[in-house]
């Protein structure tokens, strides 16, 4: 009822049609060319599948998409589930590729084919933020995504062009990935000619029972680790990959579900790591730009390197779906009649007019209209 990746390319092209049945999120992060992405619910007498060809499912690691198979088998047509599914699928393209021809080809894209969205964009918040200066000693941040390996990418490059003295280290907090998935971002690491050094932690277990909110605290737990990695590094900075669509959920989450105004900083001072700071080195580059950046160049990234993945996005469950899945479909939507809505948000955390605002705080300090209305 399973076939393998290497057992696939076995086969005539035309004989056998693969169906991705992982979540819209995951699929926005990469594809194996030519598969059908379909719910599982929408599978059966779909007329974008031909059922008299051999049907392959594919989710992320090959667990759902058993279930899958042999429910078709037992309608009667010829499927079959991808072992290892898209990450058996992701590892096996790493052994066709050479490292140097690829990271030559991803370099050459930044400057010439995604100069202007997002090599400009990069340097464009380095100097409007004052994100990198002199002396600085940063640690960029990788969790095996495609953000943090073009942000990793995009150091580099900059690197090349410094007007002044600062230095880079490439750092990989590992918070009990799973071997699948530790592989195929030192994969991609070598490929891409990153040199990373990887830490090991243990915070996978520590949220692993934690019922509300896991994905919250085990982020607040990888940045407190993240800081104290990079410290010993000898950094000042983390840099992490979050990009102007990250920013405007944030602002709009923050309204909707939090009954707050605020955003996602370009870069904070740390609070518990005294003389730290934190930088948003994507944080004009749309994701957009940066998903065609990773198409172009051929290159595969997993969603989330958390080896819960699969029980929390495969399948479109939509219990399990997050707000900030909420939050994109909400803006996709509003695109739709007002085409700068995405700008409008983002501007709107920097035109505050304080005289019409009932109250804020500042620096942990609240104020009301009312304080100074009749003085």
């Amino acid at each position: 009822m399973e076939i393998t990746v290497q057992e696939l390319k076995l086969l005539e092209k035309d004989s056998y049609q693969i169906i991705d049945i992982r979540s819209e999120n995951e699929v926005s992060h990469g594809v194996i060319p030519g598969a059908v992405h379909l719910s599982v619910d929408h599978i059966e007498n779909n007329p974008m599948i031909d059922f008299g060809k051999k049907l392959v499912i594919c989710c992320t690691r090959g667990k759902f998409s058993v279930e899958v198979a042999e429910f078709l088998s037992d309608k009667g047509y010829d499927a079959v589930s991808l072992a290892g599914g898209y990450v058996a699928w992701l590892l096996e393209q790493f052994q066709d590729k050479k490292e140097e021809e690829v990271s030559k080809k991803v370099e050459e894209s930044i400057r010439k084919k995604f100069r202007k969205n997002i090599w400009c964009q990069f340097t464009k918040a380095i100097n409007q933020y004052e994100l990198v200066k002199e002396g600085d000693c940063i640690a960029v941040c990788i969790s095996g995504g495609k953000d943090s390996m073009l942000m990793a990418k995009l150091f580099q490059e900059l690197k090349l062009h410094n007007k002044f003295p600062f230095d880079v280290k490439f750092l990989v907090m590992d918070p009990g990935y799973s071997p699948a998935n530790r592989k195929i971002i030192e994969e991609n690491a070598e490929k891409l000619n990153i040199p990373i050094t990887i830490y090991e932690s243990d915070i996978f277990d520590s949220v692993y029972h934690v019922e509300k909110s896991p994905c919250y605290l085990c982020a607040r737990m990888r940045r407190g680790h993240l800081y104290s990695y990079a410290k010993e590094m000898g950094c000042n900075k983390i840099a992490l990959g979050h990009h102007y669509d990250d920013v405007i959920e944030t602002i709009l989450m923050g309204m909707l579900y939090g009954a707050q105004i605020q955003t996602m900083m370009p870069k904070l001072h740390s609070t518990n790591f005294e003389g730290m700071e934190l930088i948003r080195p994507l944080y004009l580059i749309r994701e957009d730009d940066i998903k065609e950046w990773r198409d172009y160049n051929g290159l595969h990234f997993i969603q989330c390197a958390c080896k819960f993945t699969d029980t929390c996005t495969t399948c479109n469950n939509e219990e399990t779906r997050s707000k900030r899945v909420e939050i994109k479909e909400l803006i996709s939507h509003l695109k739709e009649t007002n085409p700068f809505v995405e700008g409008n948000i983002f501007k709107s955390v920097e035109n505050v007019n304080l005289d019409t605002v009932v109250a804020y705080k500042q620096n942990g300090e609240k104020h009301h209209f009312l304080d100074t209305y009749d003085v």
